[in-house]
């Protein structure tokens, strides 16, 4: 008998992408996909169950299918689709895992979990290190939004694990995801024609692209290769870093500086048009940005990245096309200027 993978989340796009790779995963006998909204894209050959995994149903489901394995995408930072709310949201981040986790305790068969966090776990403050790596307390806890929630998802994991430590646990904490079709609140940040930024910061920031984040969520989901260890909690990022001026070149967006008060502002008015769930955590990623460290995702995982960061931003670049300022013209621009300047004449 191959195994039985459940999989939380499945109506967005990385759910549905990780359901249709792991029914062609060899080993993998059936493929259920939960979700309390039925899907606006195929699952491949998998069932899909509507479920909402805030209700107790959701032990019933795990006991009807047998269910070996726990894939819990279903924590997320926006609406899907921009319906809903955030406090719906919340209460599927943390309520919905507690029942999931309730589920998984009194299912003895369920052998392995993972759970998919980010690295917003971490913060974002203007005395942190220049790299997290995955033992690295935060200087400041978040507050709320998105990152609280994913703290609170964490510490359930953790006392889930302490209580069952038959099942392997693997917490996988990833950048932002980006790439053609990444619906993240980052992404909706850089589709905005003007980008807002915070005046005088320039942060460092890093990304996994979305395929690379379905590849490893199949690695973790399966056994471990020989030499690698896929129970733990992992940083997930592509190589190297973007800063937030270059990402702004390459999209040819302008940028418009404010205070931290004004972008405050900005951002209140953007989610109050429903143009933008700009948050006070993004604020403070875009004030002082976030660098993790990989080597553990390498070296014991085995897993590298496709993409870097550069790469994958790269991708979701050319899938937006060029904005107000195509960096190809005004390339053009400052070699024109360059050349109308008399030889040993420079700009001051």
């Amino acid at each position: 008998m191959g195994r039985v993978v459940l999989v939380t989340g499945v109506a967005r796009r990385l759910g549905g992408r990780f359901v249709r790779r792991l029914t062609r995963e060899p080993g993998v006998d059936r493929v259920v996909g939960v979700d309390a909204v039925p899907p606006g894209h195929h699952l491949g050959g998998a069932d899909f169950v509507q479920a909402d995994i805030r209700h107790p149903a959701i032990a019933r489901v795990l006991t009807e299918h047998a269910v070996d394995t726990v894939v819990h995408l279903d924590v997320n930072g926006t609406p899907l689709g921009k319906r809903g709310s955030r406090a719906a949201v919340k209460e599927t981040n943390v309520i919905g895992t507690m029942q999931l986790l309730g589920a998984c305790q009194k299912s003895p068969a369920v052998k392995r979990l993972v759970v998919r966090s980010t690295t917003s776990v971490y913060g974002s403050a203007p005395r942190d290190p220049a790299v997290f790596t995955e033992t690295t307390p935060p200087k400041s806890l978040p507050g709320g939004g998105f990152a609280k929630d994913a703290v609170e998802v964490e510490g359930y994991v953790r006392g889930f694990a302490r209580r069952r430590p038959d099942v392997a646990v693997c917490v996988l904490r990833l950048a932002h995801l980006i790439g053609p079709g990444a619906d993240s609140p980052l992404a909706e940040y850089f589709s905005l024609p003007v980008l807002p930024t915070v005046l005088g910061f320039d942060p460092r920031l890093q990304f996994v692209h979305e395929d690379d984040a379905v590849e490893v969520l199949r690695i973790a989901a399966g056994e471990p290769a020989r030499g690698t260890l896929n129970s733990g909690t992992f940083n997930i990022a592509g190589d190297g870093v973007v800063l937030l001026s270059q990402a702004a070149r390459r999209l040819g967006r302008p940028t418009l500086p404010f205070f931290v008060t004004g972008v405050t502002w900005a951002g209140s008015a953007l989610r109050a048009l429903g143009m933008l769930d700009f948050s006070a955590e993004q604020i403070r990623l875009l004030t002082h940005g976030r660098v993790v460290d990989t080597t553990q995702m390498r070296e014991t995982l085995g897993f590298h990245p496709r993409y870097t960061s550069a790469g994958a931003f790269a991708d979701f670049t050319r899938s937006r096309g060029t904005g107000l300022l195509p960096p190809h013209a005004l390339a053009r621009t400052v070699d024109r200027i360059a050349a109308a300047v008399p030889a040993g004449r420079g700009l001051n």
